[in-house]
């Protein structure tokens, strides 16, 4: 059973129950986030690259660790862009299944392995998006405990199943508003299709007159900086 249908009534019930999480941008800028998990793939992401960079869209990657290992020239060429980088675990266990120590090791391998592939200091990287959106308040206390930044979602196509490229823009496209972070895939599920869904979805979007931001500059909005990677 695919679960689109669903997340939308989950973002309006979680969205005002956990507020220090950073699920959409000011809803009076007509400006949005896409992101992209699971990367960096050494197929799928530099496709997507090309994509981004036909039309000069900046755009935020949360990485799993393991993946970073795996394809550290790719990781490179994201950060070289000047795309925003974030975590998503090393290697894609959701949170509320590790222990305290098992989180804390999972981040901060996931920090060391940005840190040696794009040559930034690893705690420059601090926006944390859960695998599988799973999170409990003790997840995010924890998270900020750290001084990590939780990041969620507000638009989720349910790209990584596969729908078909139509369907996942098209729900996107139905969801979209002022401040959406829009959530699709450049890992080993649903990478197939991100190049060609960005491809069509980019200039649809630009159409309806929505500029393209990074996490860090909604994050701004909500009166958050952190040092650039």
């Amino acid at each position: 059973m695919q679960l689109a249908p669903f997340f939308p009534l989950l973002y309006r019930i979680l969205q005002p129950t956990f507020p220090n999480c950073l699920w959409s941008g000011n809803p009076h800028t007509k400006a949005v986030a896409l992101t992209f998990d699971d990367g960096p793939h050494p197929v799928y992401t530099p496709q997507l690259l090309k994509v981004l960079d036909y039309y000069s869209i900046p755009a935020s990657f949360f990485w799993l660790g393991a993946c970073v290992n795996r394809a550290p020239a790719t990781a490179k060429t994201v950060s070289d862009r000047g795309h925003w980088i974030g975590l998503h675990g090393y290697d894609h266990r959701s949170f509320p299944l590790l222990s305290p120590p098992e989180l804390k090791l999972s981040l901060e391998s996931t920090q060391q392995a940005i840190s040696q592939a794009c040559g930034v200091h690893p705690t420059s990287v601090r926006d944390v998006r859960p695998p599988n959106g799973l999170f409990t308040p003790q997840t995010l206390d924890l998270l900020n405990q750290w001084q990590y930044r939780s990041v969620m979602w507000s638009v989720v196509p349910e790209d990584w199943v596969r729908p078909g490229i139509k369907l996942v823009v098209q729900r996107v496209l139905e969801q979209v508003q002022n401040g959406s972070t829009i959530v699709l895939h450049d890992g080993a599920c649903g990478g197939q299709d991100v190049a060609q869904t960005a491809k069509i979805l980019i200039p649809l979007l630009l159409q309806r007159g929505y500029e393209f931001v990074t996490i860090d500059a909604l994050w701004y909005g909500h009166g958050q900086k952190i040092s650039p990677i």
